[in-house]
Formats: structure tokens, C-alpha cells, sequence
């Protein structure tokens, strides 16, 4: 994923914008969500900017580089799920709260093109600039994934940095293959076979979950 590196200073955070950079902000981000969604996270940032109305040394004042504007643009969708996280975490199946969940994360991987790459690739690096986006989700699905584990429904080896790659994995080979929409919910379910205390050992024994099932039926 090409990256577009700052040209000047970002704007500093806890300074109030002034109303007309306000509205070039918000222009920015409306201009952006969709040309992503039209052409994916690799979108031409000049376009950008011209659809906005401003020119690209705005655009770079508020964003000093495409992850600074794809976490920006990506944050209404972050917040949502780590509200229905918490929602989740009150679930009566502590299994099922997480598999669900793992689902919303993977659509909304896979929402734009190319955006399961740059989380994948920005996992670990809490300096990125998508770190707003991949840190809040990560201690999101920890919660749920603690409480599964402690249910006894999901291996304790099972770690939330391996469940949050495996997402995006599979958003990724989801959108490598367009014509097969049924492919995220049977990777997600080859997924569970490793997740559960039961475990792969046995196939013969178990029956293959679905997409939205609990891989030990807690």
C-alpha cells in the first residue's frame, strides 16, 4: 500500500480549529469515504483534495499522511464496534459474543479495499498512524476474548494479537476473491476449529460450526 508522507507540521491536536478549517476538515473526510469506497485506501489524495475544494497543502495540513486520513475517516465505524463489544461482553454465551464480533470486524476490514492490508501491515505499531483505530480494537476484542477463555469455552493459549491478524486475513482473502461471498464465513468457521478447548483433534467427532456459531456450543 503506497504511503504519502507529511508535508508540513500536523495540526496540533488540542488546538480548536477555526470554523473555516472545520469545514475543510469535514469536506476532507466526506471526500474521502468516498473516494475510498470508490477506488479503495489507495485513492489519488490530489483527487481528494480537489473534490473537497481545497488544495492538496490543505489536505496535508490536516492529514501528513494517507493513515493519518484513513484513521480519521475510520473512526464512526471504530467506535461502533467497540460499542456493540461492549455489548457483547454481557452476553450470555461468552463464546458466541466473540464470534460475533470477529465477524463485524472482518466486514469492516474489508469494507474498502485495501484496508485489511493496512491494518494487517500496522498491527503491532502503536506510532502508526492507524494505531487510533487498530489499539482501541485490539483491547476491545481482549475483553471478550478474556471472558470466553474463562468460560472455558476458548483455548488460553489463544492470543488477541493472532485473532486480530486472522480478522483482517481473512477480509483480505475475502476481498482477493469478490465472486465467492460465502468465503469469510467458512474461514471464520475453519477459524473456531482452533479457537475451541474441544479442538481440531477430533474432527470426526464434532460437526463443522457455521459462520455464527460457538465452536464448543457454551
Amino acid at each position: 500500500m503506497s504511503m504519502s508522507t507529511a508535508r508540513t507540521p500536523a495540526r496540533t491536536p488540542d488546538r480548536p480549529m477555526r470554523a473555516d478549517a472545520r469545514r475543510n476538515y469535514d469536506r476532507l473526510l466526506t471526500e474521502a469515504r468516498g473516494a475510498f469506497a470508490e477506488h479503495g485506501t489507495d485513492a489519488s489524495l490530489e483527487d481528494v483534495a480537489r473534490r473537497a475544494g481545497v488544495g492538496i497543502g490543505t489536505l496535508y495540513r490536516h492529514f501528513p499522511t494517507r493513515h493519518a486520513l484513513m484513521s480519521a475517516v475510520f473512526q464512526e465505524a471504530v467506535a461502533s464496534l467497540i460499542a456493540r463489544s461492549r455489548e457483547l461482553a454481557d452476553a450470555e454465551q461468552p463464546c458466541t459474543g466473540l464470534v460475533e464480533w470477529l465477524g463485524a470486524l472482518i466486514t469492516h476490514a474489508g469494507e474498502y479495499h485495501g484496508l485489511a492490508q493496512a491494518l494487517m501491515s500496522t498491527c503491532r505499531d502503536e506510532t502508526s498512524a492507524l494505531s487510533p483505530c487498530n489499539v482501541p480494537l485490539r483491547e476491545a476484542g481482549s475483553v471478550l476474548l478474556a471472558r470466553a477463555q474463562l468460560s472455558g469455552s476458548v483455548r488460553a493459549d489463544v492470543s488477541i494479537d493472532d485473532l486480530m491478524q486472522l480478522t483482517k486475513a481473512i477480509a483480505l482473502a475475502a476481498e482477493q476473491s469478490p465472486d465467492d461471498p460465502g468465503l469469510p464465513g467458512r474461514l471464520l468457521s475453519l477459524t473456531l476449529l482452533g479457537l475451541s478447548t474441544s479442538g481440531p483433534s477430533s474432527p470426526s467427532g464434532s460437526s463443522s460450526p457455521s459462520g455464527s456459531s460457538s465452536p464448543s456450543g457454551d
